[in-house]
């Protein structure tokens, strides 16, 4: 079998770029281990996706958008950040930009099922299921792909959209820097007494964060972020105990709070490859970049890279040069780097600083959320991010 692009990992991200790509000329394959029924129908794993307004232009434009229950999208209108136990936030609000709200947070098992549902009915994307990789070598002129099943396919382009943890990566000697955090984060969905007003708050108290997100009704996405040796009692307290827990962390805020659903966890670390490309190769989503959540730019980065990897191939096409060289390839690197680094940098900063015991750390936060809340530039620099759609 032979493309021109293949894409390693089904993932909402890689079937994004393929959507991207199939307005072209190209012929484009996904694979994955996945069967198609578990693509097609992904199972409920208790995460959320906060979309900024520029993931949703770039959705819709793939027709992403469209075929997602819009009664599942709750908007974002306020951000709230806590220091504590300190009764003074950082306060984001919609009616401070030109938009009518800051984002719009979906549950990520809907966001997957839509962009495989998309991607499937394109005549240029061939979907090719349960199945791996088991091996690649890649050459001058192409790069050849022995599978599970042991059929091998050639294409002239490859890309890894296959996680942080990349055996794609790792295999092309691209070396990612890893950071681990020693904590686990665990997610789950609550009901509460009061309204929360698509109010978003994102709680640092000393040893754990707790985030409390809006989703449709009198419901909200729970997110805590806790030390690993911590996160098993969690997980195993009793839904009245965790019940209290959390309503008491959250000062009572929307009353009392029942979970309704199970809870999930997942280790916590990030990774940023040092460079996002080689000859016929090219990294996108978790497999360049893999964020930490605190500032939900995660997917909405990934989205980001397979846009700019697109278009970089688009406007080589255009020039009939050959899109999958390491000199077309270094433009996409250059600018998702650019737009990557200072965010993966500053995010961990901010991460280490909230998560810090030292009596300085504790003062500097203080200071860090007076000086957002009142500092007019860089609160609008935070929600132009949150708003843009250019």
């Amino acid at each position: 079998m032979n493309f021109d692009v293949v894409i390693v990992g089904a993932g909402p991200v890689g079937l994004s770029f393929a959507r991207a790509l199939s307005a072209t000329s190209l012929n484009i394959a996904i694979i994955d281990r996945q069967t198609s029924t578990s693509l097609a129908n992904p199972g409920e794993d208790g995460r959320e996706i906060a979309l900024t307004h520029l993931s949703k232009k770039m959705l819709t434009s793939f027709g992403i958008w469209q075929e997602i229950d819009q009664n599942e999208i709750s908007l974002i209108k306020e951000a709230k950040v806590i220091n504590g136990a300190s009764p003074y936030s950082l306060h984001f609000n919609h009616q401070d930009t030109s938009e009518n709200t800051l984002g719009h947070l979906i549950p990520n098992r809907l966001v997957r099922a839509a962009a495989y549902k998309v991607a499937k009915e394109s005549k240029a994307i061939k979907i090719i299921t349960g199945v791996g990789v088991d091996s690649f070598n890649i050459d001058a002129n192409k790069a050849e792909i022995k599978l599970s099943n042991k059929e091998i396919i050639h294409c002239r382009l490859m890309v890894a959209a296959d996680g942080r943890l990349s055996s794609s990566r790792r295999s092309m000697g691209i070396p990612s820097e890893v950071k681990d955090f020693g904590k686990t984060v665990i997610v789950c969905k609550m009901k509460h007494e009061k309204p929360h007003s698509n109010i978003a708050y994102e709680c640092f108290h000393y040893g754990r964060t707790l985030a409390v997100l809006p989703m449709v009704g009198n419901y909200s996405s729970i997110v805590i972020t806790i030390s690993s040796d911590q996160a098993d009692a969690i997980m195993k307290m009793k839904d009245q105990t965790f019940n209290q827990d959390i309503q008491t962390r959250f000062n009572s805020r929307l009353g009392g709070m029942m979970i309704a659903g199970k809870k999930y966890s997942y280790p916590l670390f990030a990774s940023h490859a040092s460079h996002f490309h080689a000859n016929r190769f090219a990294l996108i989503g978790d497999a360049s970049v893999g964020m930490h959540p605190v500032t939900a730019h995660g997917f909405n980065l990934g989205l980001r890279g397979s846009k700019t990897l697109a278009t970089v191939i688009e406007e080589a096409l255009a020039s009939k040069l050959d899109f999958a060289s390491v000199e077309i390839l270094s433009k996409y690197n250059q600018k998702h780097q650019r737009s990557t680094r200072p965010l993966y940098y500053g995010t961990n900063l901010l991460v280490d600083l909230y998560n810090s015991e030292r009596l300085t750390a504790k003062v500097l936060r203080r200071l860090a959320l007076r000086f957002g809340n009142n500092f007019w530039p860089v609160k609008k620099l935070i929600m132009g991010q949150l708003t843009e759609v250019q």
